[in-house]
Parts: structure tokens; sequence; C-alpha cells
């Protein structure tokens, strides 16, 4: 997963056509415009298009709102399009600093300022992920729709577990010396984010990747770049605090491709939000916008049009009292006691879901395995889980609420709760099943 920014004069108004810098990149249509917006301190490089409703379009590191230019043309249709590069990114201006997204929040209400637009869809992919949330944070009443697009947030969710990947190395990866190693090189950095981050590398095409490594060679932009990332310790300061302050109400569209973050980018969300809609798209790493432009598209202007619903609220506590109560089903460990309550989707069908397991207090589920990658939290009482062939409660971590843990597809794992009965949240992509490796205990 990568990262993004801006420019400086006075307002220009242009009725340019949104060509990008490099001919082998697809164009904007002749209907968009090109502007350069005053804001926050900042210049920003802005393609604007189509008439409606707004929706704002904000891409990452490795690619700037070129990228965009399918979805675009395609929403311009029936809304108001309005694709920033972000500030030092791109074609805007590299200014000294401000990469934190709370900052490049206010960059983006800044150009809805602009353009008198006073509410808008907002949707984010990598590092814009990161510049969405904190717009929908600090201005919700703006916020109708949010799309967060196959990126983590800074302190959400299991973002502390998240960082040990070694796959994030570049998340530390900056300084002066970093630079001067990346100066003249910057198609090998970029090249590394391209292929690592997809499913299938050929997806992102050789005209793009030029494209993109010759704008990001202009001077100041991986400056800008490594700035973003420099920004995340800040980032997790100012999400925290947000959340604390209350969660997201607006609908939330959680798109993940099956390669990369899948069902977790909505499990992520979950943390922040109550009504959020999850989408894994298939055959997709992190690029989903070149990997899977069709797939990718029509889920996010499906969600646009509030075709497919999502959960107009959160459930309360008795709603969620109304829901099935099953013994143990598909994907669950079928330990005698444990209450399952299936929460969205089908554990036994092809697709994302969602339970919850009531475990009672002194249970103890023997070493098994599922097919598929599950992720879990605890909501309440005391987790004992450890991997492993046989069930050893030496082996095991206590987890308490709000702790997070994985069950990689095929890998040996047992839990046992203690004096307490436990609550555990668990999403995975289906179908499910369960192996045991082992009954015996030691």
């Amino acid at each position: 997963m990568p990262w993004n920014t801006l420019s400086s004069f006075a307002l220009v108004i242009a009725t340019l056509v949104a060509v990008p810098a490099n001919a082998d990149v697809r164009p904007y249509p002749s209907n968009f415009s090109i502007r350069e917006i005053q804001t926050n301190g900042t210049m920003l490089h802005v393609r604007i298009g189509g008439s409606g409703p707004a929706v704002v379009l904000l891409h990452g590191f490795a690619d700037t709102g070129d990228m965009w230019e399918p979805l675009a043309a395609t929403l311009a249709s029936d809304h108001m399009v309005i694709v920033p590069d972000l500030r030092g990114m791109g074609l805007s201006t590299v200014p000294g600093g401000g990469f934190e997204k709370k900052n490049q929040a206010k960059d983006i209400a800044g150009v809805l300022d602009t353009l008198h637009v006073a509410r808008a869809d907002i949707v984010g992919h990598n590092i814009g992920n990161m510049v969405a949330f904190a717009f929908a944070e600090r201005y919700p009443e703006r916020t109708t729709r949010l799309v967060m697009m196959d990126a983590p947030v800074p302190g959400i969710g299991p973002w502390d577990d998240i960082l040990k990947s070694p796959l994030l190395w570049h998340f530390r990866f900056g300084g002066p010396d970093m630079e001067r190693l990346v100066a003249g090189r910057e198609r090998i950095y970029l090249d590394r984010f391209w292929n690592d981050f997809a499913a299938d590398p050929a997806k992102f095409d050789e005209k793009s990747r030029a494209h993109y490594a010759d704008l990001y060679a202009k001077p100041g932009r991986m400056h800008a770049g490594f700035a973003q990332f420099a920004a995340f310790d800040q980032d997790v300061i100012d999400n925290r605090k947000a959340v604390g302050r209350g969660r997201l109400q607006m609908p939330v569209l959680a798109i993940g491709g099956d390669h990369s973050l899948g069902s977790t980018m909505a499990y992520i969300m979950r943390f922040a939000a109550d009504n959020v809609r999850e989408v894994v798209v298939k055959d997709s790493g992190h690029w989903l916008m070149e990997e899977q432009p069709k797939a990718t598209i029509a889920a996010i202007v499906n969600f646009l049009s509030g075709a497919s619903a999502v959960n107009p609220r959160a459930l309360s506590v008795a709603e969620m009292g109304t829901l099935a109560k099953n013994e143990a089903g598909a994907g669950t460990s079928g330990v005698e006691g444990i209450q399952t309550i299936v929460l969205s989707g089908d554990p036994a069908k092809a697709g994302p879901y969602a339970i919850q397991l009531k475990v009672p207090a002194h249970t103890n589920i023997a070493a098994h395995t599922h097919r598929d990658n599950r992720f879990g939290m605890v909501v309440s009482g005391e987790w004992h889980f450890g991997y492993g062939q046989t069930a050893n409660a030496a082996a095991t971590t206590a987890l308490g609420p709000g702790g997070f843990y994985t069950e990689p597809a095929g890998m040996a794992h047992f839990a046992f709760t203690g004096d307490q009965p436990t609550i555990v949240y668990i999403t995975g992509q289906g179908p499910s099943d369960t192996n045991y490796v082992s009954t015996a205990r030691h």
C-alpha cells in the first residue's frame, strides 16, 4: 500500500480539456475542465466535470488524480465530479508541510468552498483513503456518503497489527538519505509498489507506469510522498481523538481486493462507523482501478446511487437480540454452548460474512483450521488465543476487549475462555468451514 500532495499562483479558471501530463494515460473527457485552486495555504490541481450531486475522488501514493478517469467519466453523467491532485502530488504545488490528513481534509474543504459545493460524496483510495476518512470525521455535515478503498486508516482498528507486516516497510522509509537513494530511480522505487501490491502486476500497464514515474520524478514530488507517510504518527493521534468524539453515521462503502485487504477493509471501518457495507473485488490486489476497473466502478456507482442500501442505521442492543441465534454452524468451532449470530452474509456461501460468537466461561476450543482467512476482535470478556497443532494454554495470548487477531487460512489455532463469558466478532470470506486438527490438550 502506498501515497500523495500540490501548486501556487493565483486562482486560474480554465476551460481546458483535462489532459494528463502524458498522452499514454487516457485523457479526461472534453466536458472536464482544469482549475488550479488556492486552498489552505497551497494550490491544488483540480479536474472538474459533469453536473448534479458532487462527488470528490481522492487518489493515493504512486498515482495521481489521473487514476480516476474511467470512474470520473462514468459519474459525470449525473454528478459534479471533482478530482484533485493531493497536496504535493501530481501537478499540485509542493508546500513545506501540512501533510497530516486532518489538514489535507481542510485542503479539500477549501476546494469545495471555492466551487460553492456544500456537501459531497467522498471516495478515497490509498493515502486518499486516509484523507477521505479525515474529511468525514472533520466535516460529517458535508459528507453524504463515504467510499474507502483498500488501505488501512492510521489509528483505527487493527492499525498496530497491520504495521507489523514486512510488506509495509515503506511506512518508515523517508528522510534526506532515502530521498537521495531514490532520486533518479523513481521508477525502480514505484515499480515495487505496483508489483508487490497487485494480484497480477501486468494489470498495471507500462504506459501508466511511465506516466506516473515521470510525474513523481518532478522536483519535490517524492519528498511530498515521503511526507505523507511521515505524518502517520500524528494521523493516529488525530483519528483516535475524532472517533472518541463520535462514530461516523453516514453510509460507508468499504472495498477491498481479494488479494489485498479484502473484507478487512470493512472490518477496519466498523471500528469507526455504524453503517458499513462491504464489497470484496475478485482477482484484484490493491490497485482496484487498474486491476478490476469494471467491477470497482460498478460497486461505487451502485453505492452512490443508493440502489444498494446499506443498513440505514446501526442495530440497537435490543435489535441485536432479535437476530437469528444458532448453534455452531459453518465456520464455527462446533463446541456445545457457543451461540452464533450471523451479522451479515452467510459463512456457508461465497462472499463476505460477519459473525458474533458468544462463548461461555471455561470453554475449550481444540486446534482446528478454516479454509478462509478470518479476522477476529474481542468485544467483551477475555479470549485466550493461540496457534499450533495441539491446544496449549501456555501458548495462548490473553486478549481483552478490542483485542485483534487473525486466523490465516489453513493455520491451526485454538482458544479458551476463563472465568467469564466472552463475545468475539469474526469476519471472513465464505464459504468457510472447520476442520479439527487434534482434540488433545496439554
